[in-house]
């Protein structure tokens, strides 16, 4: 098997050096200051982005790090990463929790501990296939809105010197649902900005995250099957250092209500296609490309050991929510990219009135108990909060692809 950072530097990002070390060291007095000797809560710990997060902050040596996230074995491999890395400072006080960051026992703990200086918030819903039917666009909503709500409701009780919750690029004229949930989770805390200082970042494909396309080529290799990706589909990429990095740097350093995204061109865009041309090649295959599943399935499961090609399925996107490319802001954002070399920031967002946004997250709340609503009727909703939500709906969703 081929190492897979070493690929993503190659081949995906194309850079041996994080894209933000410059930013880290210049800035390194400062994260100091704002970390050393302070606690930490990491909520979705476990995640790619989370557990990259953690492992940037580390460095600057907080006194406290306390961990949550619904994953129990991501949370004990997290621990077994930290703990066998060689180098890495871990607070004498290292906690992890497995539970739901909404639940009442969370709050014992938040309360008991007299809250944080630094908390940041990773639990999300990230995938654009959480859209299917109206209760995965619950779930996705009570994860991503509802909940987080609740989390800064509690946070005013202690609040902290910092507060980060993890955004998308898709937030900026979101197409799908997840992307319209992240773009309402960043007016949300911009409205409690005034109470404690919050930041976001919009950023790009973190590269072999869990759950994602590339990760998933690993278990298709492992299980002798084929590979499927869209090649229409332009993204911008990101190593998960590089994640986690970023959402450092924006929690540290970024002033209350600022937006923080990555400074990339769009010749850096690259298709799944063409990643996965690359994949192939490292492991020592020639592709051999099928026009439909069963019969690239049928010529896998047909492969030996001295098979020298390997089948994939390469199709245009034809699923509910896929954007063809990515964006950072949108017009009318007011945008700074002189404070970093490798970081744009979007400064003075406009804010809504919190009055404003408890009104609709109750009604929100409301339409979620009627037991005959639609995913139609959360569309209309969130378009009265969101007026240029233009959600593309396709009829099929990716959990009907391989």
């Amino acid at each position: 098997m081929i190492n897979i950072n070493q690929f993503i530097n190659d081949f995906v990002t194309e850079r041996q050096e994080s894209l933000f070390a410059h930013d880290i060291q210049d800035n390194a007095e400062r994260l100091t200051q704002q970390t050393e000797g302070k606690s930490l809560l990491v909520i979705g710990g476990a995640g790619s982005i989370g557990s990259s997060f953690i492992k940037a902050i580390l460095p600057f040596r907080p006194s406290q790090l306390v961990v949550v996230d619904l994953n129990e074995n991501g949370l004990a491999e997290l621990t077994r990463d930290l703990r066998s890395s060689a180098g890495l400072f871990i607070p004498q006080d290292y906690r992890t929790y497995t539970l739901n960051f909404a639940d009442p026992i969370f709050e014992r703990i938040f309360r008991a501990n007299g809250g944080f200086d630094i908390v940041a918030n990773f639990s999300a819903h990230k995938h654009v296939r959480s859209e299917k039917d109206k209760y995965s666009v619950q779930a996705l909503i009570e994860n991503n809105d509802i909940k987080a709500k609740k989390l800064l409701d509690l946070l005013t009780e202690f609040p902290p010197r910092h507060f980060f919750c993890v955004s998308t690029d898709k937030a900026a004229n979101p197409v799908n649902i997840m992307g319209a949930s992240k773009r309402i989770m960043e007016d949300l805390i911009m409205a409690y900005a005034d109470l404690f200082p919050v930041t976001t970042a919009r950023f790009a494909n973190v590269a072999f995250s869990n759950g994602s396309l590339p990760a998933g080529w690993i278990e298709r290799i492992m299980k002798k099957q084929p590979l499927a990706a869209p090649s229409d589909v332009r993204r911008y990429f990101v190593s998960p250092a590089e994640s986690g990095q970023i959402c450092m740097l924006a929690c540290l350093l970024g002033k209350s209500g600022e937006i923080f995204f990555p400074k990339l061109n769009e010749n850096q865009m690259k298709t799944f296609s063409e990643i996965c041309d690359d994949f192939i090649a490292a492991l020592g295959y020639q592709k051999r490309v099928f026009q439909s599943d069963e019969e690239a399935k049928n010529y896998a499961a047909s492969m030996t050991p001295d098979s020298h090609t390997y089948p994939v399925v390469y199709s245009r996107s034809d699923t509910t929510g896929e954007k063809s490319f990515e964006e950072f802001f949108v017009e009318g954002e007011q945008i700074n990219r002189n404070r970093f070399r490798t970081l744009g920031v979007i400064e003075k967002n406009k804010r809504r009135p919190l009055q404003e946004v408890n009104e609709f997250f109750g009604k929100l709340e409301a339409l979620f108990h009627q037991p005959d609503f639609t995913k139609e009727d959360v569309v209309m909703a969130l378009k009265t909060f969101l007026p240029n939500f233009e959600h593309q709906e396709k009829g099929k969703n990716l959990d009907q692809k391989m």
